[in-house]
C-alpha cells in the first residue's frame, strides 16, 4: 500500500498526542522515515491557529526530547502541520477538513487517527462518512485506541459503528504492547532459531507465566480505572496478546492476515472458564485503594488479577498458562517465564542435596530487556555435583537507542503494514475468554482480597498452581 499524503490526528491537544504520538512522529522525522509529501492536520477543540499549533508542537518536543533535540527535524515536522479547531459533533468540521485535504491536490490516501475516548468514535466516523472521507477503497485508514469495548456486546457494537463506514482492512486497532521491540522479539526468538522449536511444546514445557507487574497505583486515573479494573485494562489486551504470540503456530508468511489468523487460532483454543471461574482466577485490591481521590467508596474494582488458562490444542494440551498483573506490587516488571519439565530420571538428586533446580527460560520485556536461560552444569571440584548456570544476554547494546512503541506502530500505519495491529476477531475472542469472570465480578465485592502495597499481591494466588513445585517466578 502506498504511503498516505495526509495524516489527521483527532484529539491532537490531548495527553496521548502530547506524550506518545507527537514525540514518536519526531523520532520518525529524525530517522528520515516520513515521506517528503506527507502532511499532517492537528484537530482539537482548543482555540488556536496553525502558527499557534506549531509553537505548541515545538514546546512539546522540547519538553519530551531533553537537552539536545534535533532542531532541524523539529522544524521540518512542525512545517508539515496545519491546524483545525472544532467539535467532533459539528458537521461543519468535517466539511472544513475535506476542503483542507483537497487543497493539497488529489489526495486519496489519508490516515485518520482517533486519539479520543471510544464514546467519540461514532461521531467522528459518521462525520467523516457524511463528508465523503471514507470513499477511497482501502487507501483511507482509521486508527483507534483501546479499550475496544468493555465486554463482548459493547465491543461488537463499537465494531459495528466502525464497519458501517470502513472495511476491516482499513481499521487499525492499536495495542501499544505489540509495538514494543521486546514483544516483537518473542516472535523472532521463536521462529528464527531452529533449536527452540523442538522445545516449544507440552512434552518439554511444564508451565508458562506471563507477568506484567506495576509499582505505581492509579495516580490521577480514577475516573477511568475505577470503571475498568485490571482484568479489562491489562488482561483482555496486553496479556492475552502476549499469550497468543507465545503459543501460536508458525505462520505461512509474514503478513498481517497470516499472523492474525494464527493468533485467532490460539484464542479460540483457550478452554472456556464457565465451569471453573473461582478455581481459575484470584482478584485483589491494594490496601488504600478506596482512599484514592475519585474512587467510589463502594467500589468493587480489582487492581490485581492472577489467573490460569489452558490452551486446548495439540501443542499445548495439559500445559497451564499463568497470567498475573497488578498495581502497587513489589517491582515493575514484565516478562514471559517458561519452566521446563524435570528430567525423567533424577541422576544427580543425592549429589545436589535432594534439591531439583529446574530449567527456566525468561524473556524479560521491561524494565530489563534480556533473555535469561538457566541450565545445569558440573560444579568445579572433585565431585560430580551439578549447579545452576545462568546464561543471560541483553536484547540491545548500549549504543542502540530504545524507541517508543508508538514509533513502530505509527510507521506501520503510514506504510500500511497491519501485522502489529489487532483484527476484530482477536478482540471478540479475548472478551469471550473473560466474559465469565466479568459476569461473576461485576458490581460484586465477594472474593476481592486485599493486599499490602509493595508485596507480590494476595497469597491466595498460589492456589492456582497445579503442582507443588510450581510457584510465581518473581526474581530475575
Amino acid at each position: 500500500m502506498s504511503e498516505p499524503c495526509r495524516f489527521v490526528i483527532f484529539g491532537a491537544a490531548g495527553h496521548l498526542a502530547r506524550t506518545k504520538l507527537l514525540p514518536s512522529l519526531y523520532d520518525l522525522e529524525c530517522a528520515g522515515r516520513l515521506a517528503d509529501g506527507l502532511s499532517f492536520t492537528a484537530l482539537a477543540r482548543r482555540e488556536m491557529d496553525t502558527d499557534g499549533w506549531r509553537a505548541h508542537l515545538t514546546e512539546v518536543l522540547a519538553e519530551r526530547r531533553g537537552e539536545h533535540p534535533n532542531e532541524a527535524a523539529a522544524r521540518r515536522l512542525a512545517g508539515r502541520f496545519d491546524y483545525l479547531c472544532g467539535d467532533h459533533q459539528d458537521p461543519d468540521l468535517y466539511r472544513r477538513l475535506r476542503r483542507s485535504i483537497e487543497a493539497t491536490g488529489a489526495c486519496r490516501n489519508v490516515v485518520f487517527y482517533l486519539a479520543v475516548p471510544p464514546n467519540q468514535f461514532r461521531y467522528i466516523v459518521s462525520g467523516l462518512a457524511d463528508a465523503g472521507l471514507n470513499e477511497a477503497g482501502d487507501a483511507h485508514r482509521i486508527v483507534v485506541e483501546k479499550p475496544f469495548g468493555h465486554d463482548v456486546a459493547s465491543a461488537r457494537a463499537l465494531n459495528a459503528q466502525l464497519r458501517a463506514h470502513y472495511r476491516e482492512r482499513q481499521i487499525y486497532r492499536i495495542d501499544h504492547y505489540l509495538g514494543k521491540e521486546t514483544v516483537q522479539n518473542l516472535f523472532v526468538f521463536r521462529f528464527a532459531n531452529s533449536v527452540i522449536e523442538p522445545l516449544w511444546n507440552r512434552h518439554l514445557i511444564d508451565h508458562v507465566q506471563i507477568i506484567l507487574d506495576e509499582q505505581e497505583g492509579i495516580d490521577t486515573r480514577a475516573g477511568y480505572y475505577d470503571q475498568t479494573g485490571a482484568l479489562r485494562d491489562m488482561v483482555q489486551s496486553h496479556l492475552l496478546q502476549v499469550l497468543s504470540l507465545v503459543a501460536m503456530e508458525p505462520p505461512a508468511a509474514l503478513d498481517a492476515d497470516q499472523l492474525q489468523a494464527e493468533k485467532v487460532k490460539v484464542l479460540r483454543s483457550i478452554r472456556p472458564l464457565d465451569d471453573a471461574v473461582d478455581a481459575s482466577a484470584v482478584r485483589g485490591r491494594y490496601a488504600g485503594y478506596l482512599q484514592e481521590p475519585g474512587v467510589a467508596p463502594d467500589s468493587s474494582t480489582e487492581t490485581y488479577v492472577a489467573m490460569k488458562l489452558w490452551v486446548d490444542n495439540w501443542r499445548w494440551h495439559g500445559v497451564p498458562f499463568y497470567l498475573r498483573t497488578g498495581k502497587r506490587l513489589a517491582e515493575r516488571q514484565s516478562r514471559v517465564a517458561i519452566r521446563f519439565r524435570d528430567p525423567p530420571q533424577q541422576l544427580f538428586r543425592q549429589m545436589s542435596g535432594g534439591r531439583r533446580e529446574p530449567n527456566w527460560l525468561i524473556l524479560s520485556l521491561q524494565p530489563e530487556e534480556t533473555i535469561h536461560f538457566e541450565l545445569q552444569a558440573r560444579q568445579p571440584g572433585l565431585r560430580m555435583s551439578p549447579r545452576l548456570l545462568r546464561v543471560s544476554t541483553a536484547y540491545r547494546t548500549p549504543q542502540e537507542q530504545a524507541l517508543d512503541a508508538y514509533a513502530t506502530l505509527l510507521l506501520g500505519v503510514i506504510e500500511g503494514d497491519r501485522s502489529l495491529f489487532i483484527h476484530f476477531d482477536e478482540v471478540q475472542l479475548a472478551w469471550q475468554v473473560l466474559d465469565p469472570l466479568l459476569r461473576r465480578w461485576e458490581g460484586n465485592g465477594d472474593g476481592l482480597v486485599e493486599y499490602q502495597p509493595g508485596t507480590w499481591g494476595p497469597e491466595q494466588s498460589a492456589r492456582l498452581f497445579e503442582r507443588p513445585h510450581q510457584h510465581w517466578r518473581n526474581d530475575r
